[in-house]
């Protein structure tokens, strides 16, 4: 699957970001010179731990017959020593339904092995980039 990325017409830095059948737009805040119409990529990197986590326990409850009824998570996050090699993301998920301590603890299992946090932690990446002049 491919994600194109494209500055948004009309705006000083914004970027449009298309993959499958959906629009996204990912910016910068006003005092790091964008406009902030939409959240930056850090942002975005740290939502998809959030959504992953989430999305993986709903999987596993649907798999599972559990009883859940929802799970959202929140994300915060400290970049004060990004630039030293330590970015600390911190999720906390709350999980509604009628389960029992067995099950939570099972949930809490899985939220520690969605995809994103392997990506993160345990993956390595490799990135390649091709830069070209533009017709």
């Amino acid at each position: 699957m491919s994600i194109s990325i494209q500055r948004q017409p009309g705006t000083v830095m914004a970027q449009s970001l298309r993959l499958r059948s959906h629009t996204l737009v990912s910016d910068v805040s006003v005092s790091e010179g964008g406009e902030d119409l939409g959240p930056s990529p850090h942002d975005l990197y740290d939502a998809a731990l959030g959504a992953c986590k989430a999305l993986t326990v709903m999987w596993y409850t649907k798999k599972k017959g559990m009883a859940v009824t929802d799970v959202q998570s929140v994300v915060d996050s400290d970049k004060s020593q990004e630039r030293t090699g330590v970015y600390r993301i911190h999720a906390n998920l709350m999980i509604s339904g009628d389960i029992s301590d067995a099950e939570f603890d099972q949930l809490a299992a899985v939220a520690e092995k969605c995809p994103v946090h392997k990506l993160m932690t345990v993956v390595q990446t490799e990135i390649t980039t091709h830069v070209e002049r533009a017709a």
